[in-house]
Formats: C-alpha cells, sequence, structure tokens
C-alpha cells in the first residue's frame, strides 16, 4: 500500500484530528489512537449504535490500533513521548495548549524527533486572539462564511446535515501532512507542524466570497437551491412531485437544454449566450424550465436530459445510494462484518488510486485492543503491562 512503512500517532476524538489520520490508515499507514480507558473515543456512542458502539466508530476508525492511556497521568504521558520518538506523524485536535501543559506539544515532541510532522487541528488555529475559544464544525461553518449563504433568503440559515467542517479541516491536515513529508524526503527539509483552523478550512472553500466584497462591497446572501451568478443552475419539481437538479450553466448545454425542453426561442437569444447574459434573466429560464420538468414525471425528465447529454440528477437518499449500480461498479459499497458477525456497509475508499489502491484491513477496533502490541513494542512486558492497569494509566 503507498503508506506503508508510515506511522502515525492519533491524540484526539471525535472528527477532525481522526478522520485526518483515518484517510492515511486507508492507504496502509499504521495508525495508533490513543484513547482513554473505560470509555475511549466518544465517537463509540455518536449517532446509531450496534450492541452499545456507534456504526461510524466502526467506519471511521477501519484500519486503526487502539491503545488506552490515561493521558493526565505521567506515566502515560511518558509512553507517548516514548512513541513520538519512533513514529512520522502525530495527529491531534485539542485545544491549543492543552498539550503544552501536558509536556506534549510542539517543542517538545520535535526535541525528541526532529523529523516529526505534526499535525494540529483546533476551531481557530494555535495562534491569534480566538485561539483559546473551544470550536466545533457547527461554529467554524458559520464563521467562516457558509452558514450565510445556506439555505432560503426568506429563512434562517441553516446547516449541512454533516459535519462539513470537520471534514474540511481532516482533508486539509491529511493534505499538510503529506505535503510536509514529501518536504521532508525530497527536499532534505525538516520536520514541521501543519496549523489547521477548522473555521479557516470553510473559509477556503467560500470561493469569490471575499474578492466580490473588496471589489464591489457585494455580500453574497442565501439563494435557497439555487447558485448565485450562474445560470441556469437549480433544483425543479417533477410532475410526480419528485425533485430534478439540473446544471444547465455552460454555454452550449444551455442551448441544448433548450432544445430538449422545447425552448429554442431561449437557446437562439443573443443575449443568453452567455453566463452573465444568462443570469440576468435568470429568473425567466428557471420559470420556463420549472414549466417544463412540472408536466413530467422525474424519470421521463431524467432520460430526455441524458439523452440531451445535460448534467442532471435525482436527490439521492441512503436508500438510493445503497442500492445504485454506479456505486457497487465503483467499489463505493464495501461489505465488512461487526464483531458479532453482523454484516454491514461502509463507504468506499476514496481517491482511486490505479496501482495501490487503499484498503479496509479491519473494522473500528474495541477500545484497547491493540494496546499489549503497541506497548509492548516499546519493551514494556506483561507485568509491567498488568501494574500499568491496575494503577489506571492503562
Amino acid at each position: 500500500m503507498p503508506l506503508a512503512g508510515v506511522k502515525v500517532l492519533e491524540l484526539g476524538s471525535l472528527v477532525a484530528g481522526p478522520y485526518a489520520s483515518a484517510l492515511l490508515a486507508q492507504f496502509g499507514a499504521e495508525v495508533i489512537k490513543i484513547e482513554p480507558p473505560k470509555d475511549g473515543d466518544p465517537l463509540r456512542k455518536w449517532r446509531k449504535l450496534h450492541e452499545g458502539t456507534s456504526l461510524w466508530w466502526y467506519t471511521q476508525s477501519r484500519n486503526k490500533k487502539s491503545v488506552t492511556l490515561d493521558l493526565k497521568r505521567d506515566e502515560a504521558r511518558e509512553i507517548v513521548r516514548r512513541l513520538a520518538g519512533e513514529v512520522d506523524i502525530v495527529i491531534e485536535n485539542f485545544r491549543p495548549g492543552t498539550l503544552e501543559k501536558w509536556g506534549l506539544g510542539w517543542e517538545q515532541l520535535s526535541a525528541l524527533n526532529p523529523q516529526l510532522v505534526m499535525v494540529r487541528i483546533s476551531g481557530y488555529g494555535q495562534s491569534g486572539p480566538y485561539s483559546q475559544r473551544p470550536g466545533f464544525a457547527a461554529i467554524a461553518e458559520c464563521m467562516g462564511g457558509l452558514r450565510h449563504v445556506t439555505g432560503f433568503a426568506d429563512r434562517p440559515p441553516v446547516r449541512v446535515g454533516v459535519s462539513l467542517g470537520d471534514t474540511l479541516a481532516s482533508l486539509y491536515g491529511t493534505i499538510g501532512a503529506l505535503v510536509a513529508m514529501h518536504h521532508l524526503k525530497a527536499n532534505a527539509g525538516k520536520g514541521q507542524f501543519i496549523d489547521v483552523a477548522l473555521y479557516e478550512s470553510v473559509f477556503a472553500v467560500m470561493e469569490s466570497l471575499i474578492p466580490e466584497y473588496a471589489e464591489f462591497g457585494f455580500v453574497r446572501e442565501r439563494s435557497g437551491a439555487s447558485l448565485p451568478g450562474i445560470s441556469p443552475s437549480n433544483t425543479y419539481r417533477c410532475g410526480d412531485g419528485h425533485y430534478v437538479v439540473i446544471a444547465g450553466n455552460g454555454d452550449a448545454i444551455f442551448k441544448r437544454l433548450m432544445h430538449a425542453i422545447g425552448r429554442d426561442d431561449l437557446g437562439a437569444d443573443p443575449a443568453l449566450a452567455r453566463n452573465d447574459g444568462r443570469v440576468r434573466h435568470n429568473d425567466r429560464l428557471d420559470a420556463a424550465i420549472s414549466d417544463w420538468t412540472g408536466l413530467h414525471p422525474l424519470d421521463e425528465v431524467l432520460k430526455v436530459l441524458e439523452a440531451a447529454d445535460v448534467p442532471s440528477g435525482r436527490i439521492y437518499t441512503a436508500a438510493d445510494i445503497a442500492e445504485d449500480p454506479h456505486f457497487h461498479a465503483r467499489d463505493m459499497i464495501e461489505r465488512h462484518a461487526l464483531p458479532d458477525s453482523t454484516p454491514i456497509d461502509f463507504p468506499g475508499i476514496v481517491p482511486k488510486l490505479s496501482a495501490t489502491p487503499g484498503r479496509t484491513k479491519w473494522v473500528g477496533p474495541e477500545l484497547g485492543a491493540h494496546t499489549q502490541e503497541v506497548l509492548g513494542s516499546l519493551g514494556i512486558d506483561a507485568d509491567e503491562l498488568a501494574r500499568l492497569r491496575a494503577d489506571g494509566v492503562v
């Protein structure tokens, strides 16, 4: 696997840090996840549970090794230092300053391992006036500008139904780790830390939000299901009550769309030949498309648009995804087994590498399942491990 031989130490919980290390684990990195004894990562109890353990846990923590350590104990922190001296990457998502109080901050760990790459994910970053505030994805999505533009103008801002701020931060953290490792190996560089803020990860994908404000004083607002400044691109109701998303905003695509719905008059209008002209007449175009979709059931609408080579699609539910042949043909639905042998479907691994693809080797482990193995690799024998357990260190 492409990351075989790369060792990662994960310190943290829930989503942003653990998902970053999950991506590395899916491509062959050895990920050692540190969890508190007794309860472990709180994600083990989030959302739908199977026999007391979250299904989200099983998929996000696949391929990881679970080691229990109470980081509030000196002996546990010393074990972390020993592990940090041997790994390539440390990933953490504590509030800034927490690891420093424990003697596990960047300065301390990099002194032990000068080639260490450390990914630090937090709500507001390691510096700045807000750095000590607690930060969750919901707040980051607000501060990064996403929440204000999501929803309909006459209603309160809404949230996307997943922890998007966390997963965006995870992706940036993973990219940062791989970039830093390339620099280390290809350019004879030094170890370094990557400072990822949740709100910055959201802000980074907000397209031209700030340039438009800087140049024109324009504040983008909520625009419902359409994309502001891009036309036509919207969600339209079909004759059977279902909805279709149509992206007819390319110049050539627009002409094909207008032909498909019987509006060649609009397709041939010079004023609508380019996006900027169509934006000025967006309401007129949406009305024309809605008039057509409203006469036909969803399946017929999709059939016509597919024949016209117009990007379009139904709005998928979980059931739609699970049954769709394209997901299965692309190995995006993986069948696995839970510890009690119950069959379970996981999402497939992204991206698809042609020669060295990622894979799922095992589902999220039981709490502390690898403590003996990992601590044994440090020379901690069975008697010493028994003492550490008795003392509540592991």
